[in-house]
């Protein structure tokens, strides 16, 4: 009895002494950020929607590291130095990214982390919104801009809608606004000059700003592709 219980002290201790040495391994401290972007510009999406995964093969961890996009298209992680393999998931994002021709799945991008470092992710948008000027007068917002069709062969898709999103905060989108309208894709004839403009309803607490911009629906895709925040004062 006396070597049994001399044995079950010492799986105690060594139990203790590995479950230190575990709870004392360095946290990730390596930083890998940065933006979608297509021809170095960057693509606009709704905040937190747009995910995206890193494996660190043979590392003991088989499972994703998930990341979203800011709605600004930065991303930011924390990270062990190691080999990653990154990919955004099939059917997320208002764009294309690494389209494998043969297969239509999305290829990994393979990413060597040894200190902090800026990796932009180049991706192809179905759509553009551009030279986008909104403004405000008479509590009536205005938006003015044109739309560019970027990807236009075979897996080219339809204008769903394209809306003018208001909210009282920086977070601007769907799932975050005071106010929207909506131009239907059937009623669009032509992709310049096009104009949206609403009501600022009565805002509690009340304030003279808003922030606003313009978000394109694809039509098959969840996820919209916005202009860039705008302030507007009334």
């Amino acid at each position: 009895m006396k070597y049994k219980y001399s044995f079950i002290i010492l799986f105690a201790i060594m139990w203790a002494i590995t479950a230190c040495k575990k709870d004392t391994y360095d946290a990730p401290s390596v930083t890998l950020k940065g933006r979608l972007v297509y021809n170095g510009e960057p693509i606009n999406v709704e905040f937190n929607q747009v995910p995206f995964q890193l494996y660190q093969p043979g590392f003991g961890k088989t499972g994703a590291i998930v990341g979203t996009f800011g709605q600004d298209g930065s991303y930011s992680t924390l990270l062990f130095s190691g080999n990653y393999k990154m990919i955004i998931p099939n059917g997320q994002g208002p764009f294309r990214w690494n389209e494998n021709q043969t297969t239509s799945q999305r290829d990994t991008l393979a990413v060597n982390v040894s200190g902090d470092q800026t990796l932009d992710i180049n991706v192809t948008p179905y759509y553009l919104i551009n030279n986008s000027q909104i403004t405000a007068a008479n509590n009536i917002v205005t938006a003015k801009f044109d739309i560019s069709k970027v990807i236009t062969d075979a897996n080219a898709r339809d204008i769903e809608r394209v809306t003018l999103f208001i909210n009282k905060t920086q977070f601007v989108s769907g799932g975050d606004n005071v106010v929207q309208t909506s131009i239907e894709g059937s009623a669009i004839t032509g992709l310049q000059n096009l104009s949206i403009t609403t009501a600022i309803p009565a805002l509690t607490p009340t304030q003279n700003y808003v922030f606003a911009r313009v978000g394109l629906k694809i039509a098959g895709l969840e996820d919209l592709i916005f202009s860039p925040l705008v302030k507007v004062t009334f």
